[in-house]
């Protein structure tokens, strides 16, 4: 086996942890997806067949074409929703991970007037600014799923060049330039929801929010030690083996 094959089964092997991670989190249920750029061909991505996340396996795994075709289907059942994975990374390059899921204490903030804001040091990674999507303002009356390409690059435009971006009565997307820091992100995107609504039912209107400049300090001081310890425990906690984050350059 070559060393970039040694790296990709590595790669998908983070990724079923990942998935197994967003189920114990109750960041996903049985529905939700996370998927990671192909390493070797941006134009490419990876994502489970139609599956729980809590019970994703390795050959659950499928590679798809940005335009959300599987490259060798195998009689599989791809996720219905799998285009809004091929749409965020055709308009953000920077973006290496994605994650889809139906949070359900970040629902209230897509379908109120109230936005979602970080309130906690450790949720700082979903940024000061969290836009919502409501598909309904440009296709009308849908089942709210994102069925089409067409739906994909509207909810990417919707989330422009931020970390996570609300879907009005669906649940929200997440992006980072890594697979476990957008699983940091979704976990912590859902914490603060979380909280927020509890510190909401105290103070009403009167909540103290990070400010922008909290926010940036808090991001740029954070380090690769921060993430892997947060892993670690989530991996253990979905009984995976923890092994720090594949590094190409280790498999050359």
């Amino acid at each position: 086996m070559s060393e970039f094959s040694n790296y990709l089964e590595a790669k998908l092997d983070e990724l079923v942890t990942a998935n197994r991670i967003l189920g114990r989190e109750n960041v996903c249920d049985a529905f939700g997806h996370v998927s990671i750029r192909h390493p070797d061909r941006d134009d490419r991505y990876f994502l489970s067949r139609s599956r729980a996340p809590e019970r994703i396996e390795v050959d659950d795994l499928m590679e798809f074409t940005l335009d959300g075709d599987p490259i060798d289907q195998k009689g599989r059942s791809p996720y219905a929703e799998r285009f809004i994975h091929g749409a965020i990374y055709a308009k953000r390059p920077d973006v290496h991970s994605v994650v889809h899921n139906h949070s359900m204490n970040v629902i209230p903030f897509g379908v109120t007037k109230t936005p979602i804001k970080p309130i906690l040091h450790m949720c700082a990674s979903m940024g000061c600014d969290v836009p919502v999507w409501d598909s309904r303002d440009k296709f009308g009356d849908t089942n709210l799923l994102v069925r089409s390409m067409d739906m994909g690059y509207d909810l990417a435009d919707a989330l422009g060049d931020k970390r996570a971006a609300l879907m009005r009565g669906h649940g929200c997307v997440v992006v980072a330039e890594s697979l476990r820091l957008a699983v940091f992100a979704s976990v912590y995107l859902e914490m603060n929801a979380e909280i927020q609504l509890k510190s909401h039912l105290l103070g009403g209107d009167d909540v103290t929010f990070l400010s922008e400049g909290e926010v940036e300090q808090i991001i740029g001081t954070r380090t690769s030690f921060t993430i892997e310890r947060a892993w670690e425990r989530w991996a253990r906690r979905a009984d995976r083996p923890y092994d720090p984050e594949p590094n190409q350059d280790n498999f050359s």
